[in-house]
């Protein structure tokens, strides 16, 4: 099955939403602004997931190059939690 592309995206919601692909892009695009400004706050899609900013803890790790042991600092990540009825659609039950 070919992957799902932005322009094949795009086409499949104007015509579910009966409106043009230049709305349906805009839509989108509006939804990905939301998500990229409330995402430290944690950002929703319903059904989908959300998005979540988790402080990392420091840690000891290992250069794969050498195996010589390295400090690895504390730092900010943004995670993306898939929804239960997601990981259903899925995966089934």
């Amino acid at each position: 099955m070919p992957k799902m592309t932005k322009s094949k995206m795009l086409a499949e919601i104007a015509e579910a939403a009966g409106i043009s692909r230049k709305q349906a892009a805009a839509a989108v695009d509006k939804l990905v602004s939301l998500a990229y400004k409330n995402a430290k706050d944690g950002f929703m899609i319903p059904g989908l997931g959300k998005l979540v900013l988790v402080n990392r803890k420091a840690r000891m790790g290992r250069n794969p190059a050498t195996g010589e042991q390295i400090k690895i600092p504390a730092k900010k990540v943004l995670k993306f939690r898939i929804a239960k009825a997601a990981k259903e659609a899925v995966l089934g039950k």
